[in-house]
């Protein structure tokens, strides 16, 4: 791996983290919450980490399983892992008590009726607390995001760039979700835009992460499990989060629009460039 590699692999990853910066600053400088396009946007990013997962990810784990292991083992830990990323990722979002999990979807003009309507010292303790612990539940879920676009831009910089800016755009709700309840309890811009900065860098960590893993342990049995479990990673965040959230925007039909775009898009991309 060559140092210019590293480094963009890594730039994309810092990208997608610090998208939930972008969140924050739309939740400040626009007025009303654009629904459609975050349902529409949220359902492409979710077609783009499906198709990725089922049609490449899985398909470069088994083929490098099998050049390790010979080609039926070589299918058997491609599942074992698989599954094992789903399972890891689950773990993580069950640990997270449900109150104070990024799930929760907010809009824009929550700012707005925080302006109107102050808050008493208990309900701003109280909210505040709520927006740290999400910074922190997203931080949690963002480390091992940044695993999966750091080693897809190693492998395939093309897919890397596929993934990062689909989840760049699910980061960007997020932003929203941690900077809506620093800002009803402190009235500080500069914190709320801290709170989601810090949650984002997360990402860049999972990146120092992989290149960790890369750099000592490369070879073929560990590229094959960690693209299975990235692929199981990406397919419970889909399933768990992008759809889910893009449904609670109330824009159903339009979630489902995105998710068959990002498909057709990431296929249409992996053909011209495959």
């Amino acid at each position: 791996m060559d140092t210019q590699t590293i480094l963009f692999a890594f730039g994309l990853t810092l990208f997608a983290g610090l998208s939930t910066v972008l969140g924050s600053v739309f939740a400040f400088f626009t007025k009303t919450t654009n629904t459609k396009f975050l349902s529409a946007s949220l359902g492409f990013s979710a077609g783009v980490m499906l198709y990725v997962s089922f049609v490449e990810l899985l398909d470069e784990a088994r083929e490098s399983l099998s050049e390790h292991l010979g080609e039926g083992m070589g299918s058997v830990y491609t599942v074992i892992a698989f599954f094992g990323g789903i399972a890891v990722i689950a773990i993580i979002d069950k640990l997270i008590p449900s109150f104070e999990n990024p799930h929760e979807m907010h809009k824009i003009e929550e700012i707005q009726d925080a302006m109107k309507q102050p808050l008493s010292e208990r309900q701003k303790r109280g909210l505040h607390r709520t927006g740290v612990f999400t910074a922190l539940a997203i931080a949690i879920h963002n480390f091992p995001e940044g695993l999966v676009t750091f080693t897809a831009a190693l492998v395939d910089p093309a897919l890397g760039v596929s993934i990062a800016i689909a989840i760049a755009i699910h980061n960007i709700p997020e932003g929203i979700a941690v900077a809506v309840p620093i800002y009803y309890a402190t009235g500080s811009r500069k914190k709320a835009f801290l709170f989601s900065l810090i949650s984002g860098l997360a990402e860049p960590v999972g990146a120092l992460m992989g290149f960790f893993i890369f750099l000592h342990f490369f070879n073929d049995l560990i590229l094959g499990v960690l693209f299975a479990a990235v692929a199981g990673i990406m397919v419970f965040i889909s399933l768990d989060e992008l759809l889910p959230a893009a449904e609670r925007y109330g824009e159903h039909h339009l979630s489902i629009y995105g998710l068959i775009l990002g498909m057709a898009v990431m296929a249409g991309s992996l053909l011209v460039l495959g």
